[in-house]
């Protein structure tokens, strides 16, 4: 039996390791890296810097492959679907050839393998396969939603109100209708800016924890033009950009 370990490591900040997460890291005899690319080698810098600073060294190895790319489809659930095809092919090849039986393996996510990751449901459908004797494990992480409220100093909801996590894509079709607080992740779009709902207030945050952290907040018709504008500049800057933010209505 191989034993996967899916750990949460923040949004980025080496700080946002749980005590959890670092004897996890600790028990891992092998850390699967996939690597995406010259643009996102920062991405793979910093989970090397992670081990660097809470693992002794001699302790592990690294075993590192190519990360799949998605390619652009009409159907997204498709191209994430084939995505995640060669990614499961890519991570039990890896199991099965670098990691022995009886040995830990650890993947690195970022923030938390329950939320908006596709870690976890691979490694289930690994086990569930049976070519490898698997078994897997969670280590939960601090959420680019927690690290984007505390940034802000602002809670995620209202008293006695609601909280809806979505993506750009699905705020792209309407607001939802109810919630009060809105979370939205994997906007690549800027699909705030088709809004034209009165008296939205947008937080919003990028590279959160890390040295180059960006954050900008105020009512979505002042700022939501600036943040378009600074997403790009910064994508273009660094090559590739992580972000998230808040939208909230303001009460009467």
């Amino acid at each position: 039996m191989k034993t996967l370990l899916l750990i949460g490591i923040g949004a980025g900040a080496p700080e946002h390791l749980t005590l959890q997460a670092v004897e996890a890291l600790r028990r891992a005899d092998v850390f699967l890296l996939l690597d995406k690319g010259p643009a996102k080698a920062q991405l793979l810098a910093s989970r090397q810097a992670l081990l660097a600073a809470h693992v002794p060294p001699g302790t592990y190895r690294l075993a590192e492959a190519l990360h799949p790319q998605r390619e652009p489809k009409a159907d997204y659930r498709a191209s994430v679907a084939e995505l995640n095809a060669g990614k499961q092919a890519l991570l039990e090849q890896l199991l099965r050839e670098q990691v022995n039986e009886g040995e830990t393996a650890a993947l690195l996510v970022w923030g938390d393998p329950a939320l908006y990751d596709s870690s976890l449901r691979i490694a289930q459908c690994i086990a569930e396969a049976g070519r490898v004797a698997l078994d897997y494990q969670v280590i939960p992480g601090i959420t680019s939603v927690q690290a984007l409220a505390a940034a802000h100093r602002v809670a995620l909801n209202e008293i006695a109100g609601s909280v809806v996590l979505t993506t750009g894509r699905r705020l792209a079709l309407g607001l939802p209708a109810d919630a009060e607080s809105i979370v939205v992740l994997l906007d690549a779009h800027n699909s705030f800016l088709s809004l034209n709902t009165p008296g939205l207030h947008i937080f919003w945050g990028a590279y959160l924890g890390l040295p180059q952290q960006a954050l900008i907040a105020g009512p979505l018709a002042d700022v939501g033009p600036r943040i378009a504008r600074e997403r790009r500049a910064l994508r273009e800057r660094h090559g590739w950009i992580m972000d998230t933010y808040l939208l909230r209505r303001v009460r009467a």
